[in-house]
């Protein structure tokens, strides 16, 4: 899979994608903006761990975010199951010499209309830490909605935070027309 988002490039991950991955995902700044799951360190054999995980699934739901032909970043979903199965999670991470370039936004956009287009998802959401106000600005330019503030909801190094909850909804989807 291939999208082209302009100022970056959404697409399957690959092998040869190791060493980027560990020279921007090894980085305390990004790991305290993410689940646990993504590891720190981020060691050579968490990024191919990863990569191999990640080529395996089907549906495809997890890439690598491009810049300048180096994957720079990773954007992935987590469908729901059950009566929430027309919706999933989104996540991503940038490198640090990618942030304040519109590069995640673009990431994100293409990759929502994907889903909406390719998955048949009807809505798509995302739980940023309440302190991660850089991820909460891009959600919103591209077109999510902050729906909630889950108090208490996260712990991080120890610490209980908040989330807050951001969906937007497919266009056709009542309430939709691009945003929730």
């Amino acid at each position: 899979m291939e999208l082209d988002a302009g100022i970056c490039v959404v697409r399957s991950w690959k092998k040869s994608d190791v060493d980027s991955v560990v020279r921007h995902g090894n980085n305390v700044k990004i790991w305290r903006n993410l689940r646990d799951r993504f590891p720190h360190p981020y060691t050579r054999e968490a990024a191919r761990e990863w990569i191999e995980f990640a080529t395996a699934c089907r549906p495809e739901t997890d890439f690598a975010i491009v810049v300048a032909g180096e994957a720079a970043g990773g954007i992935g979903m987590k469908p729901g199951i059950d009566v929430e199965r027309l919706s999933a999670e989104i996540g991503y991470w940038l490198g640090e010499p990618f942030w304040g370039r519109g590069i995640a936004t673009a990431a994100l956009s293409a990759t929502v209309a994907y889903a909406f287009r390719e998955l048949g998802l009807a809505r798509i959401f995302a739980v940023p830490f309440a302190t991660n106000a850089a991820s909460a600005r891009v959600l919103e330019k591209a077109g999510f909605l902050r729906e909630a503030v889950m108090r208490s909801s996260a712990v991080k190094e120890g610490r209980l935070l908040d989330q807050w909850l951001y969906a937007t909804l497919r266009p056709d989807v009542p309430g939709g027309g691009g945003r929730s």
